[in-house]
């Protein structure tokens, strides 16, 4: 199933659902909104339409034919480093820090109010065009053999790059440029995913716990990011610029 492009002044969105209803309502909501939507039903087609199309964003449901949406997630990211939304019926904790550590960026539950999902879109992809932006600008964050290249938005460590996802790498910065503040997860949702009260704070848990191993495969050694109990989280050494 693909979706026959409209008016694109927002960006291009791929929704992945097997309820041909749900695709039908989402894309013609969001098209209306300007943006252009492709769709698919099931894990193969998706992989194949982001090839081909190279979305903005991607809409995922986790209950699909064969693969389900938390394995496609896996293997969007393994190639994307794009904002990814699950919308899904399964509404327990498990099932949302499952879609966390899959990679997803956000988790919106069925039934769903298409304001809010519409609203959800907006501000991932309002986010995504300030880093693009902010990424104009070279500017090098050192801490030892550690290096984070803001114009590239790139991470290095001891000269070999360092694979992190776009939040990743946002959270890094934010906290290596403020050394020793430390972070509530709200603040931090707030200020890297741009949602104000609109998403669960849960993925930062699942981005920190991500970012700290892969930190730690590179310097065993080092606690770059402490946890403060009850308050937040805190980047503990100082960084040259």
């Amino acid at each position: 199933m693909v979706a026959v492009p409209q008016r694109a002044t927002g960006g291009t969105i791929l929704v992945i659902d097997d309820e041909d209803e749900i695709i039908q309502f989402v894309q013609d909501v969001l098209e209306d909104e300007g943006y252009r939507v492709y769709a698919a039903c099931d894990g193969k087609q998706a992989l194949q339409l982001a090839r081909a199309y190279t979305p903005d964003l991607i809409i995922l449901d986790v209950m699909l034919p064969g693969s389900d949406g938390f394995t496609v997630c896996r293997q969007l990211r393994e190639e994307w480093d794009i904002p990814i939304l699950f919308l899904s019926a399964k509404q327990s904790d498990v099932d949302k820090l499952q879609g966390f550590s899959a990679g997803a960026d956000d988790y919106v539950m069925k039934p769903f109010s298409m304001q809010e999902l519409v609203a959800r879109v907006e501000a991932h992809l309002r986010r995504q065009r300030r880093n693009q932006q902010k990424a104009q600008t070279t500017r090098l964050l050192r801490y030892g053999q550690l290096v984070l290249d803001l114009g590239a938005y790139e991470a290095r460590y001891a000269g070999t790059p360092l694979p992190l996802t776009r939040k990743e790498f946002e959270l890094m910065q934010l906290l290596i440029l403020h050394p020793h503040q430390v972070f509530s997860r709200d603040l931090l949702y707030e200020r890297i995913w741009g949602l104000d009260a609109l998403g669960n704070t849960d993925t930062v848990t699942e981005h920190i716990k991500r970012l700290r191993r892969k930190l730690a495969q590179c310097d065993p050694h080092t606690e770059y990011i402490g946890t403060v109990w009850g308050v937040g989280y805190k980047w503990k050494l100082n960084t040259s610029v």
